[in-house]
Order: structure tokens, then sequence, then C-alpha cells
């Protein structure tokens, strides 16, 4: 009888802990941001789910930021300055960027410790291009004088508002299945985008003039990675019923409460 009732406890106990821990909210990492761009992202995230706690590594070092991820359970690598062309060994670009090292050594080493742990990632605007070079792709530096297009991508400095294109989300890929339109219209703030793929991806979405705007994991690899989705265009601060919007961070924080399930 003894036996029993320690075995009952000891049962009762392990139920306890792991309610303790599904029910505690999705801590996700924002790799950088303050004030007024910190607060869009909470606002999105949290619209996709109220009791999603936001971690801010602004002002981290490498490996202070690295280290951080021990207790969160996504990483949203957010948009910013051009990332260093000497990563994809264009050093002859570096006139025309505007560069910010520091946070670039911060976020390889969050991107290599999120996959080392198994985290979703999303990445937006620069995080897209920055998991890109990541793995081994490259960049346009400058669109305007680099590639052939009449489609304005760029931020507008003078009336500080952002440009707006439209995105063709590709037939079985990730944001087709989120956002359910052959076509959507989105904001644009970059002047920088993929040029060589990373060997590892699949574009998810392009622009009309033949821009990726979204990139997933290739089919070879998608089954033995965390989840990885990242978008050129700033969804957290688009209307939240564009397809493009809300859906991104929706399907996002499911695979963030899954991978948590699951470690």
């Amino acid at each position: 009888m003894r036996l029993v009732i320690s075995v009952i406890a000891i049962a009762l106990q392990l139920l306890v802990l792991l309610y303790a821990q599904t029910s505690m909210p999705l801590r996700i990492a924002v790799s950088k941001g303050s004030g007024t761009v910190v607060i869009n992202y909470i606002k999105w995230l949290r619209a996709a789910q109220a009791d999603v706690e936001i971690v801010e590594l602004a002002g981290l070092s490498a490996e202070q930021a690295a280290s951080s991820l021990q207790n969160i359970d996504g990483l949203v690598l957010s948009g910013g300055a051009d990332i260093d062309p000497t990563r994809y060994d264009r050093d002859d670009y570096r006139p025309i960027c505007e560069m910010d090292t520091e946070r670039d050594t911060m976020e390889f080493a969050l991107i290599t410790q999120a996959q080392k742990q198994g985290l979703p990632i999303l990445g937006i605007c620069r995080g897209l291009q920055i998991l890109n070079v990541a793995h081994g792709g490259s960049l346009i530096a400058d669109i305007p004088t680099q590639h052939n297009t009449t489609i304005e991508h760029r931020f507008d400095r003078i009336r500080k508002v952002d440009a707006r294109h439209t995105v063709k989300p590709i037939q079985g890929g990730l944001l087709y299945a989120e956002s359910h339109v052959l076509e959507a219209g989105v904001n644009s703030a970059h002047h920088q985008c993929i040029d060589r793929l990373a060997p590892t991806f699949k574009p998810s979405g392009h622009s009309s003039d033949g821009i990726i705007e979204a990139v997933e994991w290739s089919d070879e690899v998608r089954t033995t990675k965390p989840f990885l989705f990242a978008v050129q265009w700033h969804p957290e601060r688009l209307s939240y019923d564009n397809p493009m919007s809300l859906s991104i961070a929706k399907r996002f924080l499911r695979e963030v409460e899954a991978s948590k399930k699951m470690r």
C-alpha cells in the first residue's frame, strides 16, 4: 500500500511540474529594438497570443545574448542596419552600406545558439538577410543601383513612410499556406535583398520584379531543422487584417508552442 501511495505521489508531482511548464507563457526574444520599434513587435505578437512575454536583447554582447537564449522559447531577428558585406565576401560593397558590425556578431551568435537549442526563428527584413548570409547566401547591397526594377523598396526618409508593393506567395510554400492568397500588398523599408539564395533555403514569396520576399527551409532539410521562416517586409507594422501580417505571427507562435512541448 505504501508503495502504491508513493507511486501516486510521484505521478502527481510530475503532473504538477508538467502543467507548470506548459502553462507558462511563451518567452520570445527580439534581437534588437527599443522604444516604438520593440513596442510594435510586442503588440503584434500579443495580438496573436495575449500572454506572450517579450525579452529584448538590445545592448547585450554576443556572448550575453546567446547565453540568454537558455530561457527562451523562440527568436525574432528584427529589422535594422545593413549587414557587413565582408560576411559574404564583398568588401567592395562596404562604402554603400550603413553597417552595425557589433549587431552582426551578436545575431550570428544568436542564430548558431538558437539552432543548437532547436528554437524556432522568425526573421523580419534585416532578419531575412542575415539568415541568408549566415547559411551561405549573399546580398544585393543596393537595389536601386544593382537591380533592374521600377518598384520602390526603400523607406522614404523624407516623408517618413514605408514603400508599398505587392508580394506573390509561392503555392505549396509556408507563405501561401498562412496567407491563403495569390497576391497581397505589403510595406517595404529596405535597400538590400537576397542575391544568391542560401543552399538550404527555398523562396516562399517574391515581388513582381523577381526579388525574393520570403524564405523557408528547403524540402531536403525541412524535417531535420527547427522551424525557420523569414520575410522582407514588416508585418508587425502592417494592418493586422492584412493576410501578410498577423497570420505570420500566429504560425510562428504555434511552432514555438509545439517546439516547447517537445523539449
